[in-house]
């Protein structure tokens, strides 16, 4: 499929992709490739011989797990990584893991020498179908998440399933949460799919299925709004609780986690509004991803960082909510009372 942005570029999605489509996709003879110690163990090495074969010069550059990589402090070491190694101006740099990788591998690459080519090859669920594509790139700080970002599209996104068989279950499943949202967007037959025998053994005909639909949603909305000026904050579904959850653990919680709450706590915002009841539906698909328990936290300290969150304009918090699957709507008129009442029925509900 093409993201048609200018300049457009293609998501392709399929078994093996890593070796046989990535080294041609990538044109540029120096590569820089960011990826982290799990995925590096698993996929680096093949990747590096792939693009080496092809004729590419290839600096290889290993970062911690977790969300904790989307430091000023490392992205200031990866900069100067590249700068020690002399990558060009028309090198390039490939981002070889999930949302964390490509979060932040793609803010340097926006960066370092005022922008140098990019380069999506996601591995995780999660990446596959939301982080890789749209070109939004980001790192934390302590007041928040993504709070230092740009945008900066991909020239390719080339997403091999195969490496979904060596995902644990349980980030399959934070995965999935972003595959059901999209679902409740825009997508209702996505959600039937992922039903029984959804997993990472699932056939590579499902999981390349499952994966390019649900890519697709998220590149239809980009390429309509690429600047999240309008239609695009839709995809910010079950974020406005999540970012804060994540922020209130120290983000010790899990992003798919934390979004499956968010997807819970949406619903019962706009239920409260007299939207579709959605609920027991969203309910349903949290109990299957037995998140981590809630954060020890008051509404207090969540209502502060959901103020803070990107979507507010002028202080004034705005929420993505569901008229009905299919029917998002944006609404900035929202009581703290209202906010906290939801918050309360979701602590009871669980």
């Amino acid at each position: 499929m093409q993201v048609a942005v200018e300049p457009p570029y293609s998501v392709t999605v399929g078994p093996g992709l890593l070796q046989e489509l990535l080294p041609e996709a990538v044109v540029q003879e120096r590569v820089a490739l960011i990826t982290d110690e799990n995925v590096g163990r698993a996929h680096g090495q093949r990747v590096v011989d792939a693009l080496t074969a092809a004729g590419k010069s290839v600096q290889l550059l290993v970062v911690p797990a977790g969300e904790g990589s989307k430091s000023l402090a490392l992205y200031s070491s990866l900069l100067q990584d590249l700068a020690a190694a002399g990558l060009p101006r028309d090198g390039a740099v490939i981002a070889l893991g999930g949302g964390v990788v490509g979060d932040l591998g793609g803010f340097v690459a926006a960066t370092y020498m005022r922008g140098v080519a990019f380069y999506q090859a996601p591995t995780s669920l999660l990446a596959m179908v939301d982080a890789s594509v749209g070109g939004k790139t980001g790192l934390d700080l302590p007041q928040g998440k993504n709070l230092v970002g740009a945008f900066w599209q991909p020239r390719a996104v080339v997403a091999d399933v195969a490496t979904l068989r060596t995902l644990p279950l349980r980030e399959f499943q934070q995965g999935t949460v972003e595959a059901f949202k999209h679902g409740l967007l825009a997508a209702p037959d996505l959600l039937g799919a992922l039903g029984r025998g959804w997993a990472p053994d699932a056939p590579v005909e499902r999981l390349t299925d499952v994966v390019a639909r649900s890519a697709a949603v998220k590149a239809a909305v980009v390429a309509s709004d690429e600047r999240e000026r309008g239609v695009r904050a839709h995809l910010n579904l079950g974020h406005t609780l999540a970012h804060s959850l994540e922020a209130a653990s120290g983000h010790a919680l899990a992003h798919g986690d934390a979004v499956a709450y968010g997807l819970v706590y949406a619903a019962l915002v706009g239920r409260g509004r007299g939207y579709a009841d959605l609920v027991e539906r969203t309910l349903e698909f949290l109990r299957w991803v037995a998140p981590a328990p809630l954060p020890r936290t008051d509404f207090a300290t969540l209502s502060a960082f959901m103020k803070r969150d990107k979507k507010a304009l002028g202080g004034q918090l705005r929420m993505v909510l569901l008229e009905n699957v299919g029917r998002p709507v944006i609404v900035s008129d929202l009581s703290d009372l209202e906010l906290e009442a939801a918050w309360a029925q979701l602590e009871a509900d669980l």
